[in-house]
Protein backbone atom coordinates (compact mmCIF):
# COMPACT_ATOMS: atom_id res chain seq x y z
CA UNK A 1 0.00 0.00 0.00
CA UNK A 2 1.05 3.43 -0.58
CA UNK A 3 1.39 6.11 2.58
CA UNK A 4 -1.99 7.52 0.91
CA UNK A 5 -3.83 4.04 1.68
CA UNK A 6 -2.41 3.49 4.87
CA UNK A 7 -3.27 6.87 6.29
CA UNK A 8 -6.92 6.27 4.71
CA UNK A 9 -6.79 3.29 6.60
CA UNK A 10 -5.71 4.58 9.76
CA UNK A 11 -2.21 2.94 9.50
CA UNK A 12 0.71 5.16 10.87
CA UNK A 13 3.46 3.88 8.73
CA UNK A 14 6.90 4.15 10.26
CA UNK A 15 7.81 6.52 7.93
CA UNK A 16 4.95 8.87 8.48
CA UNK A 17 5.68 8.91 12.47
CA UNK A 18 9.45 9.65 11.76
CA UNK A 19 8.27 12.82 9.69
CA UNK A 20 5.37 13.88 12.28
CA UNK A 21 8.13 13.57 15.19
CA UNK A 22 10.39 15.78 13.37
CA UNK A 23 7.40 18.21 12.26
CA UNK A 24 6.56 17.86 16.31
CA UNK A 25 2.60 16.78 15.24
CA UNK A 26 0.81 13.97 16.30
CA UNK A 27 1.14 11.00 13.75
CA UNK A 28 -2.71 11.05 13.34
CA UNK A 29 -2.52 14.85 12.63
CA UNK A 30 -0.26 14.11 9.62
CA UNK A 31 -1.68 11.04 8.26
CA UNK A 32 -5.36 12.71 8.05
CA UNK A 33 -3.43 15.35 6.24
CA UNK A 34 -1.75 12.89 3.86
CA UNK A 35 -5.42 10.96 3.49
CA UNK A 36 -6.96 14.24 2.08
CA UNK A 37 -3.69 14.96 -0.12
CA UNK A 38 -2.60 18.01 1.61
CA UNK A 39 0.65 16.14 2.47
CA UNK A 40 2.92 14.06 1.38
CA UNK A 41 5.81 11.53 2.86
CA UNK A 42 7.82 10.85 0.10
CA UNK A 43 9.07 7.53 0.87
CA UNK A 44 9.74 4.61 -1.83
CA UNK A 45 10.46 1.79 0.18
CA UNK A 46 13.19 0.26 -2.23
CA UNK A 47 14.99 3.66 -0.99
CA UNK A 48 13.49 3.86 2.71
CA UNK A 49 15.33 7.26 3.57
CA UNK A 50 16.12 7.59 7.22
CA UNK A 51 15.24 10.89 7.19
CA UNK A 52 11.68 11.08 5.57
CA UNK A 53 10.10 14.54 4.65
CA UNK A 54 6.71 15.27 5.35
CA UNK A 55 5.81 17.94 2.71
CA UNK A 56 2.60 20.45 2.88
CA UNK A 57 -0.39 22.19 4.66
CA UNK A 58 0.69 23.28 8.49
CA UNK A 59 4.38 21.98 7.94
CA UNK A 60 7.56 23.41 8.07
CA UNK A 61 8.76 24.80 4.86
CA UNK A 62 11.06 22.18 2.86
CA UNK A 63 13.89 22.74 0.68
CA UNK A 64 15.29 20.76 -2.05
CA UNK A 65 18.71 21.41 -3.83
CA UNK A 66 19.18 20.24 -7.51
CA UNK A 67 22.27 18.43 -8.40
CA UNK A 68 23.58 16.42 -10.79
CA UNK A 69 26.50 16.55 -13.88
CA UNK A 70 26.32 17.80 -17.41
CA UNK A 71 27.83 16.47 -20.57
CA UNK A 72 30.51 18.90 -19.66
CA UNK A 73 30.99 18.16 -16.42
CA UNK A 74 30.38 14.42 -15.69
CA UNK A 75 32.24 13.77 -12.68
CA UNK A 76 30.45 11.77 -10.11
CA UNK A 77 33.01 12.85 -7.53
CA UNK A 78 31.86 16.19 -7.78
CA UNK A 79 28.35 15.53 -7.09
CA UNK A 80 28.84 13.14 -4.22
CA UNK A 81 30.75 16.49 -2.93
CA UNK A 82 27.48 18.20 -3.18
CA UNK A 83 25.12 15.84 -1.51
CA UNK A 84 27.74 16.20 1.67
CA UNK A 85 27.31 19.72 1.70
CA UNK A 86 23.84 19.69 1.39
CA UNK A 87 23.33 17.42 3.93
CA UNK A 88 25.15 19.49 5.65
CA UNK A 89 23.66 22.68 5.49
CA UNK A 90 20.14 20.95 6.20
CA UNK A 91 18.71 20.39 2.65
CA UNK A 92 15.11 18.39 3.26
CA UNK A 93 15.75 16.55 -0.18
CA UNK A 94 17.83 16.17 -2.79
CA UNK A 95 16.70 15.50 -6.98
CA UNK A 96 19.38 13.97 -9.17
CA UNK A 97 18.95 16.37 -12.41
CA UNK A 98 22.53 14.47 -14.01
CA UNK A 99 22.30 14.29 -18.05
CA UNK A 100 26.12 13.50 -18.45
CA UNK A 101 28.08 10.16 -17.73
CA UNK A 102 26.60 6.81 -16.75
CA UNK A 103 23.31 8.43 -15.15
CA UNK A 104 22.11 4.83 -13.60
CA UNK A 105 25.89 4.35 -11.65
CA UNK A 106 25.46 8.26 -10.53
CA UNK A 107 21.60 8.09 -9.36
CA UNK A 108 22.61 4.80 -7.41
CA UNK A 109 25.73 6.57 -5.90
CA UNK A 110 23.94 9.35 -4.24
CA UNK A 111 20.73 7.05 -3.39
CA UNK A 112 23.32 4.89 -1.45
CA UNK A 113 24.41 8.23 0.18
CA UNK A 114 21.00 10.16 0.92
CA UNK A 115 19.25 9.82 4.00
CA UNK A 116 16.55 12.49 2.25
CA UNK A 117 14.20 11.58 -0.19
CA UNK A 118 15.44 12.25 -3.59
CA UNK A 119 14.11 13.15 -6.72
CA UNK A 120 14.69 12.24 -10.34
CA UNK A 121 13.02 13.95 -13.72
CA UNK A 122 12.54 10.49 -15.29
CA UNK A 123 12.59 12.02 -18.67
CA UNK A 124 15.81 13.19 -18.98
CA UNK A 125 17.25 9.81 -18.78
CA UNK A 126 15.00 8.97 -21.99
CA UNK A 127 15.76 11.81 -23.58
CA UNK A 128 19.80 11.00 -23.24
CA UNK A 129 19.20 7.52 -24.38
CA UNK A 130 17.37 8.78 -27.72
CA UNK A 131 20.32 11.08 -28.37
CA UNK A 132 23.16 7.98 -27.73
CA UNK A 133 20.85 5.42 -29.90
CA UNK A 134 19.33 7.44 -32.05
CA UNK A 135 21.19 10.91 -32.49
CA UNK A 136 17.77 12.69 -31.56
CA UNK A 137 15.65 13.61 -28.54
CA UNK A 138 12.80 13.82 -30.51
CA UNK A 139 13.47 10.12 -31.41
CA UNK A 140 12.49 8.81 -28.22
CA UNK A 141 9.77 6.57 -28.45
CA UNK A 142 6.40 5.95 -25.42
CA UNK A 143 8.65 2.78 -23.87
CA UNK A 144 11.82 4.93 -23.23
CA UNK A 145 9.91 6.94 -20.94
CA UNK A 146 8.03 4.50 -18.76
CA UNK A 147 11.00 2.60 -18.87
CA UNK A 148 12.88 5.64 -17.44
CA UNK A 149 10.00 5.80 -15.08
CA UNK A 150 10.07 1.70 -14.07
CA UNK A 151 13.64 1.23 -13.63
CA UNK A 152 14.17 4.23 -11.46
CA UNK A 153 11.25 3.50 -9.34
CA UNK A 154 12.66 -0.16 -9.28
CA UNK A 155 15.90 1.39 -8.13
CA UNK A 156 14.30 3.46 -5.01
CA UNK A 157 13.72 7.21 -6.73
CA UNK A 158 10.86 8.64 -4.09
CA UNK A 159 9.52 11.52 -5.99
CA UNK A 160 9.32 12.14 -9.82
CA UNK A 161 9.10 15.78 -11.73
CA UNK A 162 6.67 14.06 -14.73
CA UNK A 163 5.47 17.05 -17.10
CA UNK A 164 2.39 15.42 -17.70
CA UNK A 165 0.02 18.90 -18.10
CA UNK A 166 1.71 19.45 -20.94
CA UNK A 167 -0.76 18.52 -23.48
CA UNK A 168 -1.07 19.74 -27.10
CA UNK A 169 -3.45 22.18 -25.97
CA UNK A 170 -0.76 24.16 -23.59
CA UNK A 171 1.19 24.24 -27.06
CA UNK A 172 -1.16 25.27 -28.87
CA UNK A 173 -1.35 28.19 -26.17
CA UNK A 174 1.85 28.62 -26.38
CA UNK A 175 1.85 29.01 -29.99
CA UNK A 176 -0.75 31.53 -30.26
CA UNK A 177 0.30 33.77 -26.86
CA UNK A 178 3.53 34.16 -28.08
CA UNK A 179 6.28 34.79 -25.35
CA UNK A 180 9.52 36.66 -24.94
CA UNK A 181 11.30 33.60 -23.35
CA UNK A 182 8.80 31.07 -24.87
CA UNK A 183 10.01 27.60 -22.93
CA UNK A 184 12.78 27.64 -20.16
CA UNK A 185 11.91 23.60 -18.57
CA UNK A 186 14.27 21.26 -19.94
CA UNK A 187 11.65 18.76 -19.41
CA UNK A 188 8.78 20.38 -21.13
CA UNK A 189 11.17 21.69 -24.02
CA UNK A 190 11.82 17.67 -24.32
CA UNK A 191 8.02 16.66 -24.34
CA UNK A 192 7.05 19.94 -26.79
CA UNK A 193 9.62 19.03 -29.35
CA UNK A 194 8.67 15.41 -29.35
CA UNK A 195 5.01 16.38 -29.43
CA UNK A 196 5.77 18.93 -32.30
CA UNK A 197 7.89 16.10 -34.06
CA UNK A 198 5.61 13.33 -33.93
CA UNK A 199 2.18 15.07 -33.86
CA UNK A 200 1.22 13.04 -31.08
CA UNK A 201 0.07 13.58 -27.07
CA UNK A 202 2.46 14.06 -24.28
CA UNK A 203 2.30 10.43 -23.62
CA UNK A 204 2.41 11.04 -19.74
CA UNK A 205 -1.06 12.95 -19.91
CA UNK A 206 -2.39 10.07 -22.40
CA UNK A 207 -1.17 7.10 -20.66
CA UNK A 208 -1.06 8.78 -17.12
CA UNK A 209 -3.26 5.35 -15.99
CA UNK A 210 -0.26 3.55 -16.52
CA UNK A 211 2.04 6.41 -15.01
CA UNK A 212 -0.17 5.67 -12.20
CA UNK A 213 0.13 2.24 -12.06
CA UNK A 214 4.21 2.70 -11.67
CA UNK A 215 3.95 5.28 -8.91
CA UNK A 216 1.14 3.16 -6.96
CA UNK A 217 3.39 -0.07 -6.92
CA UNK A 218 6.48 1.92 -5.98
CA UNK A 219 5.03 4.25 -3.67
CA UNK A 220 6.43 7.07 -5.94
CA UNK A 221 5.26 10.79 -5.28
CA UNK A 222 4.51 12.32 -8.16
CA UNK A 223 5.60 15.99 -8.43
CA UNK A 224 3.80 17.26 -11.58
CA UNK A 225 6.00 19.46 -13.46
CA UNK A 226 5.70 23.09 -15.01
CA UNK A 227 6.55 22.57 -17.99
CA UNK A 228 5.31 26.25 -19.45
CA UNK A 229 6.99 27.99 -16.52
CA UNK A 230 7.42 31.84 -17.44
CA UNK A 231 11.44 32.30 -17.92
CA UNK A 232 10.91 35.73 -17.74
CA UNK A 233 8.16 37.76 -15.28
CA UNK A 234 7.07 39.38 -18.82
CA UNK A 235 5.56 35.93 -19.08
CA UNK A 236 3.94 35.50 -15.85
CA UNK A 237 0.23 34.42 -15.50
CA UNK A 238 -0.19 33.99 -19.25
CA UNK A 239 -2.31 31.68 -20.76
CA UNK A 240 -0.33 28.89 -21.04
CA UNK A 241 0.94 28.35 -17.99
CA UNK A 242 -3.01 28.29 -16.23
CA UNK A 243 -3.86 26.02 -19.42
CA UNK A 244 -1.47 23.83 -17.81
CA UNK A 245 -2.03 24.08 -14.72
CA UNK A 246 -6.00 23.63 -15.06
CA UNK A 247 -4.72 20.20 -16.58
CA UNK A 248 -2.33 19.58 -13.24
CA UNK A 249 -5.67 20.38 -11.27
CA UNK A 250 -7.35 17.19 -12.88
CA UNK A 251 -4.68 15.08 -12.90
CA UNK A 252 -3.80 15.78 -8.88
CA UNK A 253 -7.69 14.45 -8.34
CA UNK A 254 -6.99 11.45 -10.57
CA UNK A 255 -3.95 10.95 -8.65
CA UNK A 256 -5.58 10.79 -4.86
CA UNK A 257 -8.68 8.29 -6.61
CA UNK A 258 -5.54 6.16 -7.30
CA UNK A 259 -3.97 6.61 -3.94
CA UNK A 260 -0.82 7.78 -5.50
CA UNK A 261 0.92 10.73 -3.58
CA UNK A 262 0.93 13.79 -5.43
CA UNK A 263 2.42 17.17 -5.30
CA UNK A 264 2.61 20.33 -8.09
CA UNK A 265 5.53 22.56 -9.04
CA UNK A 266 4.81 25.95 -9.59
CA UNK A 267 6.04 29.06 -11.57
CA UNK A 268 9.91 30.33 -12.43
CA UNK A 269 9.86 34.33 -12.74
CA UNK A 270 6.85 35.96 -11.12
CA UNK A 271 7.25 39.54 -10.59
CA UNK A 272 6.52 39.87 -6.43
CA UNK A 273 3.19 41.63 -6.89
CA UNK A 274 1.77 38.04 -9.07
CA UNK A 275 3.21 35.79 -6.46
CA UNK A 276 1.20 35.31 -3.33
CA UNK A 277 -1.86 35.20 -6.13
CA UNK A 278 -0.36 32.26 -7.68
CA UNK A 279 0.64 30.68 -4.79
CA UNK A 280 -3.71 30.76 -3.88
CA UNK A 281 -4.70 29.81 -7.37
CA UNK A 282 -2.28 26.29 -7.70
CA UNK A 283 -4.00 25.73 -4.06
CA UNK A 284 -7.58 26.33 -5.56
CA UNK A 285 -6.65 24.63 -8.70
CA UNK A 286 -5.00 21.79 -7.02
CA UNK A 287 -7.15 20.38 -4.51
CA UNK A 288 -4.83 21.71 -1.60
CA UNK A 289 -1.91 19.75 -3.24
CA UNK A 290 1.52 20.52 -1.87
CA UNK A 291 3.01 23.65 -4.08
CA UNK A 292 6.71 22.70 -5.09
CA UNK A 293 7.92 26.35 -5.93
CA UNK A 294 11.20 26.92 -8.09
CA UNK A 295 12.16 30.05 -6.73
CA UNK A 296 10.08 31.95 -7.46
CA UNK A 297 12.90 34.53 -9.15
CA UNK A 298 11.06 37.90 -9.01
CA UNK A 299 13.82 39.70 -11.80
CA UNK A 300 15.44 38.79 -14.52
CA UNK A 301 18.05 41.32 -14.17
CA UNK A 302 20.49 39.56 -11.37
CA UNK A 303 22.39 36.60 -13.28
CA UNK A 304 25.21 35.66 -10.36
CA UNK A 305 22.53 36.58 -7.52
CA UNK A 306 19.63 34.78 -8.38
CA UNK A 307 20.02 32.83 -5.09
CA UNK A 308 18.70 36.35 -3.56
CA UNK A 309 16.24 36.89 -6.13
CA UNK A 310 14.91 33.44 -5.24
CA UNK A 311 14.90 33.73 -1.98
CA UNK A 312 12.92 37.07 -2.01
CA UNK A 313 9.95 35.45 -4.10
CA UNK A 314 10.88 31.98 -1.91
CA UNK A 315 9.76 33.86 1.56
CA UNK A 316 6.74 35.27 -0.36
CA UNK A 317 5.98 32.51 -1.63
CA UNK A 318 6.08 30.08 1.17
CA UNK A 319 4.20 32.70 3.60
CA UNK A 320 1.32 32.83 0.71
CA UNK A 321 1.37 28.85 1.20
CA UNK A 322 4.05 27.23 -1.00
CA UNK A 323 4.90 24.09 0.56
CA UNK A 324 8.58 23.23 -0.83
CA UNK A 325 11.06 25.27 -2.19
CA UNK A 326 13.34 24.32 -4.89
CA UNK A 327 16.18 26.19 -4.47
CA UNK A 328 18.25 28.52 -6.57
CA UNK A 329 22.04 28.94 -6.64
CA UNK A 330 24.64 31.99 -7.73
CA UNK A 331 24.87 30.11 -11.42
CA UNK A 332 21.82 29.93 -12.25
CA UNK A 333 21.00 30.77 -15.57
CA UNK A 334 24.75 30.86 -16.25
CA UNK A 335 26.62 27.37 -15.09
CA UNK A 336 26.67 24.03 -13.42
CA UNK A 337 26.85 25.34 -9.69
CA UNK A 338 30.25 25.15 -7.52
CA UNK A 339 30.09 23.46 -4.08
CA UNK A 340 30.12 27.02 -3.11
CA UNK A 341 27.30 27.95 -5.08
CA UNK A 342 25.30 25.07 -4.03
CA UNK A 343 25.75 25.97 0.20
CA UNK A 344 24.97 30.20 -0.61
CA UNK A 345 21.75 29.19 -2.64
CA UNK A 346 20.48 26.10 -0.34
CA UNK A 347 20.96 28.88 2.79
CA UNK A 348 19.03 31.26 1.10
CA UNK A 349 16.65 29.61 0.38
CA UNK A 350 16.62 27.97 3.92
CA UNK A 351 16.35 31.71 5.11
CA UNK A 352 13.68 32.19 3.24
CA UNK A 353 11.71 29.30 4.46
CA UNK A 354 12.27 29.74 7.47
CA UNK A 355 11.09 33.40 7.43
CA UNK A 356 8.12 32.84 5.89
CA UNK A 357 7.19 29.65 9.02
CA UNK A 358 7.40 32.12 11.04
CA UNK A 359 4.43 34.06 8.98
CA UNK A 360 2.63 31.16 8.94
CA UNK A 361 2.71 30.15 12.67
CA UNK A 362 4.60 26.64 12.34
CA UNK A 363 5.39 25.32 15.97
CA UNK A 364 8.50 26.44 16.60
CA UNK A 365 9.41 28.37 14.35
CA UNK A 366 9.73 31.84 15.92
CA UNK A 367 11.80 30.26 19.57
CA UNK A 368 14.82 29.42 17.75
CA UNK A 369 15.25 33.96 16.64
CA UNK A 370 13.88 34.83 20.70
CA UNK A 371 16.85 32.53 21.43
CA UNK A 372 19.42 34.04 19.19
CA UNK A 373 17.70 37.94 20.03
CA UNK A 374 18.52 36.97 23.71
CA UNK A 375 22.01 35.97 23.30
CA UNK A 376 22.73 39.10 20.80
CA UNK A 377 21.44 41.08 24.18
CA UNK A 378 23.56 39.06 25.96
CA UNK A 379 26.63 39.59 23.70
CA UNK A 380 27.31 35.69 24.10
CA UNK A 381 28.67 34.77 20.65
CA UNK A 382 29.22 31.34 21.27
CA UNK A 383 25.71 30.93 21.55
CA UNK A 384 24.66 33.40 18.25
CA UNK A 385 27.17 30.77 16.50
CA UNK A 386 25.33 27.91 17.67
CA UNK A 387 22.07 29.26 16.96
CA UNK A 388 22.78 30.75 13.42
CA UNK A 389 21.60 29.35 10.46
CA UNK A 390 25.21 29.23 8.83
CA UNK A 391 27.91 28.39 11.99
CA UNK A 392 30.54 28.31 9.95
CA UNK A 393 29.98 31.80 8.68
CA UNK A 394 29.27 33.57 11.75
CA UNK A 395 32.65 32.10 12.88
CA UNK A 396 34.74 33.21 9.85
CA UNK A 397 33.50 36.88 9.84
CA UNK A 398 34.21 36.91 13.90
CA UNK A 399 37.50 35.65 13.02
CA UNK A 400 38.83 38.19 10.43
CA UNK A 401 36.91 41.41 12.80
CA UNK A 402 38.43 40.12 15.59
CA UNK A 403 38.08 42.99 18.42
CA UNK A 404 39.59 43.26 21.87
CA UNK A 405 36.07 44.50 23.29
CA UNK A 406 33.35 42.21 24.13
CA UNK A 407 31.00 43.91 21.39
CA UNK A 408 31.37 43.21 17.86
CA UNK A 409 34.48 44.93 15.78
CA UNK A 410 32.00 47.47 13.91
CA UNK A 411 30.61 49.45 17.33
CA UNK A 412 32.69 48.52 19.86
CA UNK A 413 32.73 50.71 22.94
CA UNK A 414 29.75 52.08 21.31
CA UNK A 415 27.66 49.26 21.57
CA UNK A 416 23.80 49.91 22.06
CA UNK A 417 23.47 46.24 23.19
CA UNK A 418 26.09 47.01 26.33
CA UNK A 419 25.33 50.37 26.54
CA UNK A 420 21.32 50.21 27.40
CA UNK A 421 22.38 47.39 28.97
CA UNK A 422 23.89 48.56 31.94
CA UNK A 423 21.36 51.51 32.22
CA UNK A 424 18.42 49.24 32.85
CA UNK A 425 19.48 46.43 34.12
CA UNK A 426 18.09 43.46 31.78
CA UNK A 427 19.45 40.76 31.75
CA UNK A 428 18.67 39.86 28.40
CA UNK A 429 15.41 37.70 28.94
CA UNK A 430 12.02 38.73 27.53
CA UNK A 431 9.10 38.02 29.46
CA UNK A 432 6.42 35.05 27.89
CA UNK A 433 7.32 32.14 25.80
CA UNK A 434 6.83 31.94 21.89
CA UNK A 435 5.35 29.29 20.28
Amino acid sequence: MTQTEKARKGILSPALRKAAAAEGIAPETLAERVARGLAVVPFNPGHAPARPAAIGQGLRTKVNVNLGTSRDFPRLADELRKVRISLAHGADALMDLSTGGDLRRIRRAILKRTPVPLGTVPIYQAAVKALESRRSIVGMTEEDLFEAVESQAREGVDFMTVHAGLTRKAVERLKSQGRVADVVSRGGAFHLAWMLHNDRENPFYARFDRLLGIARRHDITLSLGDGLRPGSILDATDRPQIEELLTLGELVKRAGEAGVQVMVEGPGHVPLDQVEMNMRLEKRLCHGAPFYVLGPLVTDIAPGYDHIVSAIGGAVAAAAGADFLCYVTPAEHLGLPTDDDVREGLIASRIAAHAADIVKGVPGALRRDLELARARKRLDWETQRRLAIDPAKFAAVRKRRRTRSAACSMCGEFCAMRLVGEFLGSDGKADGECS
